[in-house]
């Protein structure tokens, strides 16, 4: 299965927007329907990434690591400059890379109204 980027961030959205900080493990069995288990692939592949973390079986919090992760695509215009870059290079980038990538569109977007170089 192919990494999805979109839906990483859109998984990382829902667990921030939720009233509850535990996250419980979609499409656990092999019966599960096709999209539950494409969720759960991505939302260990975020446990891969230490974005988020293991509390109890199939239950997982996100980590600082994610939260800053999050911080550096939340922004739409930021998320689709970063894509754009990506998919102008090939379309292929690790998530430290599209992090780094989203920091520095982030990096510029601040100077542009604060007028301080970061």
């Amino acid at each position: 299965m192919k990494r999805d980027d979109d839906l990483i961030r859109e998984i990382l959205l829902e667990i921030e927007q939720d009233d509850d900080w535990l996250v419980i493990m979609p499409g656990r069995t092999l019966s599960a329907a096709p999209e539950e288990r494409r969720r759960r692939y991505h939302i260990l592949l975020l446990g891969d990434k230490g974005l988020v973390t293991s509390v109890a079986d199939g239950t997982f919090r996100m980590t600082a690591q994610g939260h800053d992760y999050l911080d550096a695509i939340r922004d739409h215009g930021i998320w689709q400059k970063t894509k754009d870059a990506v998919a102008a290079t090939g379309g292929n980038a690790s998530l430290e890379i599209i992090k780094q990538l989203a920091t520095g569109f982030l990096k510029v977007k601040i100077s542009q109204h604060t007028g301080i170089d970061l």
